[in-house]
């Protein structure tokens, strides 16, 4: 009796797993997020609400209840696997937030309900592999950030002490110069803002900022952006991997064939050439 029963629930279970996988339903929930992203727009003007702020919250709250319900069949259907794939955790912890009361001590954390947006990485496998690849290069990332800091850390105590006494608002501490520094470094009225003005006392303090900037700005981001490419790359690699040697086994196969037929070619010609020598 219970053997017949886990087999029905196997079965109930694979037909759910097979009912959520149906492009319909896929492509119904990824529509349901995009609308869902329209109303968390527009329930931030004020206007909007005052006219239709009931509705709104209406579909909202059905739409959520979707996506329990959605994720609650997925759990049934996966169990335990549900909580070890990473994406899925990410879903429920997503949906997990909007249930979140609106007042009492976590009502702060009804902000983050807009990350219900973010399902949609889930949903389009493009984005799922950018993604991955971004994960994938944080070890990369972490080393060129490391280095980064300590070109930092350098910089900012060598301004601090040729700058420090004459521009204190920008280089008078460590914790100042840093933040200055980040703000050369993305560029951001840099010349105008702050090294004219330097310069003016500091006539020499070009090739301090000059090479600061061709370092951390044009050199390291660059470097971020290699290997997160590279990261895209090995990954597009690894998924067309398969289908790679699948076409060189066929190409292998292919060529031993022929290889095959052409020796048996050549001995058919080798008998009949020795059937048209006996005949004469």
């Amino acid at each position: 009796m219970s053997v017949a029963i886990t087999e029905q629930g196997g079965q109930l279970r694979q037909q759910v797993k097979l009912w959520l996988e149906r492009p319909f339903i896929q492509r119904s929930l990824l529509a349901l997020i995009l609308l869902n992203a329209v109303l968390l727009g527009l329930e931030t003007s004020d206007a909007v609400m005052q006219f239709a702020g009931k509705p709104l919250l209406l579909l909202d709250k059905v739409i959520l209840a979707v996506f329990v319900v959605e994720i609650g069949l997925r759990i049934y259907v996966h169990r335990l696997a549900f909580f070890k794939d990473a994406w899925s955790l990410f879903d429920f912890i997503v949906v997990g937030i909007a249930l979140v009361p609106a007042s009492g001590p976590f009502a702060v954390l009804r902000a983050l309900r807009v990350l219900r947006v973010l399902r949609v990485l889930t949903f389009v496998p493009s984005m799922k592999k950018i993604v991955g690849a971004l994960v994938k290069s944080l070890n990369g990332m972490m080393s060129i950030a490391m280095v980064l800091g300590l070109v930092y850390y350098v910089a900012a105590v060598m301004a601090t002490k040729l700058f420090g006494e004459a521009f204190p608002e920008w280089f008078g501490s460590l914790g100042a110069t840093l933040y200055t520094l980040f703000q050369i470094m993305t560029l951001e009225s840099w010349s105008m803002g702050i090294s004219r003005p330097v310069m003016e006392q500091f006539p020499y303090a070009w090739a301090f900022f000059v090479p600061f900037i061709l370092i951390a700005t044009f050199t390291m981001l660059n470097l971020f952006i290699a290997v997160i490419v590279n990261a895209v790359q090995s990954m597009h690699d690894e998924e067309h991997k398969e289908e790679h040697d699948a076409e060189q086994a066929l190409q292998q196969d292919l060529v031993g064939q022929m290889r095959q037929l052409q020796q048996e070619l050549a001995l058919l010609r080798s008998e009949l050439a020795n059937k048209t020598a006996g005949n004469k």
